[in-house]
């Protein structure tokens, strides 16, 4: 990390999301986490996204694999798609692996809504395989996708949802909270029904990301870490709001 200076909020988040997972499997493993699956790095040219993904690179064993959305995205039926399941094809293959998928929003930028126009057909498709990729029946195991992007602006907001479900009721918050937890040791000062009540609008995916991130404070704190308690909750929520703070001011 010494490439990257000033920069230490920005390296404490990669290396929990990242670097440790990639190094400390069993960790995650005790405590029922599934590694993040993706981390997308914004910014205008120059602001060192690159020499970031570099560095993280540097920072394990992983293998490394690159490529260009601008230099694979094609009108002609199938060319990027199969370029796609190509590089996550060779990402499974040399697990544990990063991926690094350069100026994304040249493959996946925003639809125009006109509907007709045969771009708008090939972002779909991409789109689509990209998804099923990172989402889709075949696990990404020990393998995450890092995606750039000079214009956060320019992409499809259904690569940016954090998830496909409704905002949920108090009950309905609950019971994923219980299926996220289900594998996750916790400690007796850890009530999900307050956690459901104070994660009001909250989607299932986003409590899902509260659970993940609790433990992952856990492991951050320490690393033998066995158990999850409520101070870990505490310190994912205030996480959390601070994200979707910036990500309401961001839309403004």
């Amino acid at each position: 990390w010494s490439d990257v200076g000033g920069l230490p909020h920005l390296v404490e988040r990669l290396t929990r999301a990242v670097t440790r997972p990639l190094e400390h499997p069993e960790a995650l493993a005790r405590l029922g986490l599934t590694p993040a699956r993706g981390v997308l790095l914004h910014g205008p040219p120059g602001c060192s996204k690159t020499t970031i993904v570099r560095a993280v690179a540097g920072t394990t064993r992983a293998s490394f694999h690159y490529l260009s959305g601008a230099e694979i995205y094609s009108p002609f039926v199938g060319e990027a798609e199969r370029a796609i399941r190509a590089f996550f094809d060779l990402g499974r293959a040399t697990a544990p692996s990063l991926l690094f998928l350069d100026e994304i929003d040249a493959l996946v930028g925003k639809r125009d809504g006109a509907g007709g126009g045969g771009g708008d057909s090939v972002q779909l498709r991409v789109l689509s395989t990209l998804l099923n990729e990172m989402d889709g029946v075949e696990p990404l195991n020990q393998v995450v996708l890092l995606g750039a992007t000079n214009r956060l602006d320019m992409l499809d907001a259904a690569l940016l949802r954090p998830g496909r479900f409704d905002e949920a009721t108090v009950q309905r918050r609950r019971r994923v909270l219980a299926v996220h937890t289900r594998s996750v040791p916790l400690s007796s000062d850890v009530r999900l029904d307050a956690v459901a009540d104070a994660a009001a609008g909250w989607t299932g995916a986003e409590l899902a990301d509260l659970c993940r991130e609790a433990a992952m404070f856990a492991l951050r704190e320490d690393l033998q870490a066995g158990r999850v308690a409520a101070r870990h909750f505490d310190a994912a929520f205030l996480q959390a709001q601070g994200r979707q703070a910036r990500g309401r001011r961001h839309h403004q």
